[in-house]
């Protein structure tokens, strides 16, 4: 889940250089989202 995060960052970052507002704004709120989850998760898992 972390790599899809990362993967994500990296696509809003080129999308925000080539100019690409909309896909930079989408992707980046999707990778804050994937690292929001896996944050839980691991707290989860430490846990329980």
């Amino acid at each position: 889940m972390l790599e899809l995060a990362i993967l994500f960052f990296v696509i809003a970052l080129i999308a925000a250089a080539v100019g690409a507002t909309g896909v930079a704004g989408v992707s980046m709120t999707i990778a804050k989202w994937l690292v929001l989850a896996f944050l839980v998760l691991a707290v989860l898992s430490l846990l329980l």
